[in-house]
């Protein structure tokens, strides 16, 4: 069966845009393909994360992703850090990886500009963490988005230089996950683009969050005056409204304010006390498995070894084939 790796950020603060994006393609890769989905946890230690909220933040993202329904049985969920063999494959492929390649990143440059005063080595070896993270397990597809397909490019450019080096055909060329049909794309409260956390809280619907911190959100959601002519066009903070709607509201309703908007009828109120009505329907269901997986230590702790157990199955096989390639033998 051909293989699918993808990580997970550990933010701990799964939202509507993570939902109809990467859990619900999830969901769907785990049936068709052989999965490791991993808590990116190595990742994070370049913004120097404080242990406690770095550990929370790991729980929270495993409790989210186990109460949407990835199966530890179907896929392998695992923490990055509990494989020991990905940082000592990192090392290896460090050595082969040249500073000007990784000073061109578009990644360490954004970040040379975002977090000036903690440019470290992790920063600039990132792609090369992030090549072992799809290279460790022979990964024959990655769900990228854009932002995302130069480090797909240097994970084959890293592979392919190795086996070069050592005159092999080991590691395969990953290639992007093609997903069929469209992805949906969930517009942010604020007019500014797509719902993501690095937009910022108030302008995303997070699942944990309680109903009146959601509510007032959509309630203080941008709108403009008014319609002033019949079926005149919406601006784009009026139709993430009815895009939010159309994701959540039985169809009559949304039919209902289109109706409305187009008759220069509409009361953007009223809209938003129904959006957020039917968000909070939406969403209570979701927020209370994810709150009831979050307590259950005994149901965490499986499923979190399943996943390690899965994923240092095939790691280590690769780093055992690796180091014999390397030249790494032992004398005793």
């Amino acid at each position: 069966m051909e293989r699918v790796v993808s990580g997970i950020r550990p933010t701990g603060k799964l939202h509507l845009g993570n939902y109809f994006g990467a859990v619900k393609s999830f969901l769907q890769m785990q049936k068709d393909y052989d999965c490791y989905f991993f808590i990116a946890d190595l990742h994070s230690l370049t913004t120097h994360p404080k242990p406690a909220d770095l550990h929370a933040n790991v729980r929270s993202v495993l409790a989210e992703y186990l109460a949407m329904g990835l199966d530890p049985e179907q896929c392998a969920l695992f923490i990055q850090s509990d494989i020991p063999a990905i940082p000592e494959l990192y090392a290896y492929m460090n050595m082969n990886a040249y500073i000007g390649e990784l000073q061109r990143s578009t990644s360490f440059k954004e970040k040379i500009r975002s977090q000036a005063d903690n440019v470290n080595a992790g920063l600039l070896t990132y792609p090369v963490l992030m090549a072992v993270d799809i290279l460790v397990h022979h990964a024959d597809y990655v769900p990228v988005g854009k932002d995302q397909q130069q480090h797909l490019e240097m994970t084959r450019q890293f592979g392919n230089r190795f086996n070069r080096l050592y005159q092999v055909d080991y590691f395969k060329e990953p290639q992007a996950f093609s997903f069929s049909g469209e992805l949906i794309k969930v517009p942010g409260l604020t007019g500014q683009g797509k719902m993501s956390k690095s937009s910022g809280e108030a302008d995303t619907i997070i699942f944990n969050e309680d109903d009146e911190v959601i509510r007032k959100k959509i309630m203080r959601a941008k709108t403009d005056s008014g319609p002033t002519e019949e079926n005149q066009e919406k601006a784009v903070e009026i139709q993430n409204l009815f895009e939010l709607m159309a994701l959540v509201s039985e169809e009559s309703t949304l039919v209902h304010f289109e109706e409305l908007y187009a008759k220069c009828q509409i009361r953007y109120g009223d809209l938003k006390k129904q959006l957020a009505e039917d968000m909070l329907q939406f969403i209570r269901p979701i927020r209370q498995k994810i709150r009831e997986t979050e307590r259950d230590d005994a149901f965490l702790s499986k499923a979190a070894k399943i996943g390690a157990d899965k994923a240092n199955e095939s790691a280590n096989k690769t780093l055992k084939e690796v180091r014999e390639i390397i030249g790494f033998r032992k004398f005793y």
